[in-house]
């Protein structure tokens, strides 16, 4: 797993890579679109009725699934490379 994640840092990761993260990314925005037609129809049924847990869920998944999915699509492995931090001149809480 530490190779994996060292590969991925790396500036090159490879074709593997970008076709596993994003499938990944392909596969969160599958489970958005069916966890938000699920809470579509689910909402919209007769009798109409206060939200529920599994809805409130159901509707939290998507949002995160969304976001996570559309990440990982359009920027692939380079969401995961590193970045330098510069280091600070002032540190904070000092004398």
């Amino acid at each position: 797993m530490a190779a994996i994640l060292r590969r991925l840092e790396s500036d090159k990761p490879g074709w593997a890579a970008q076709i596993a993260v994003r499938s990944a990314g392909l596969a969160l925005l599958g489970l958005c679109a069916a966890a938000a037609w699920w809470l579509h129809r689910s909402v919209h049924q007769l009798p109409h009725h206060s939200g529920t847990l599994l809805e409130f869920t159901a509707a939290a998944l998507a949002v995160i699934s969304g976001c996570l999915g559309w990440a990982l699509l359009g920027e692939g492995p380079g969401l995961f490379r590193l970045i330098p931090v510069p280091g600070r001149s002032i540190l904070p809480f000092s004398n």
